[in-house]
């Protein structure tokens, strides 16, 4: 299966160090499959902490296959910038979801499920069920 075929992931950080680094994970953990496009927009576009509308919006633009894209953001303003782009209604993909999920088991649990060709209601709910993932 191509990534053509495939959900985006965005993943969605104060920090551009952080975002990048969740999506190599991510990515690793696919194991030898065929990762789906997943961009990280961390950050500023100056490089300091914050979040960035311009980066968030790119970052979905560059994943997005038509088969949706999911957003996953890791607390506050991240969450309030990408469900302004949704409110605007022309910022974003059609098909892009913000997610409600945590953003390291989230993310990982998004872009395996992702991998296997899910569709997006599939990733969205693989990525939300991580709430549920026990440590002890």
């Amino acid at each position: 299966m191509s990534d053509a075929e495939l959900v985006g992931i965005v993943l969605v950080s104060h920090s551009a160090e952080v975002a990048a680094s969740v999506a190599e994970l991510a990515k690793g953990l696919v194991g030898g499959g065929n990762a789906p496009p997943i961009a990280p927009a961390g950050g500023t576009e100056g490089g300091g902490l914050g979040t960035s509308a311009e980066l968030i919006a790119a970052a979905a633009a560059s994943v997005d296959r038509g088969a949706g894209v999911a957003v996953l953001a890791d607390l506050g303003s991240a969450v309030l910038t990408v469900k302004a782009l949704l409110a605007e209604g022309d910022e974003l993909p059609d098909g892009t979801r913000l997610v409600d999920a945590p953003f390291v088991e989230g993310a990982v649990a998004a872009v395996v499920t992702a991998a296997t060709g899910a569709d997006l209601p599939a990733v969205e709910a693989a990525a939300a069920e991580a709430y549920t993932y026990r440590k002890v």
